[in-house]
């Protein structure tokens, strides 16, 4: 017959993992994706109000990526993009 063992593993520690740790990490990041997933919703709501309100979407999230962006960074990519356009004749 074998001996229980006097020094069990708790059930928390695993292998050496802490169970209860690595729990509250996985459940945290599950919370968070799913508060994500539900403000992109939230997002693409607002993008279909500004379609029905007249607006063009596609040009509202270019707005929103250029106003993410350093305004020097901005003023270089559309001087440059202004050089191309006259560079081809556009």
């Amino acid at each position: 017959m074998s001996e229980p063992s006097t020094n069990p593993e708790p059930a928390s520690d695993v292998g050496g993992i802490a169970a209860d740790r690595l729990r509250s990490i996985v459940e945290r990041i599950e919370r968070l994706e799913d508060e994500r997933k539900a403000l992109a919703g939230d997002i693409k709501d607002i993008y279909v109000e500004a379609g029905s309100a007249g607006f063009e979407p596609s040009v509202v999230r270019k707005i929103i990526a250029l106003r993410r962006r350093e305004p020097a960074e901005v003023e270089e990519q559309e001087t440059l993009l202004d050089l191309y356009r006259r560079a081809l004749g556009m």
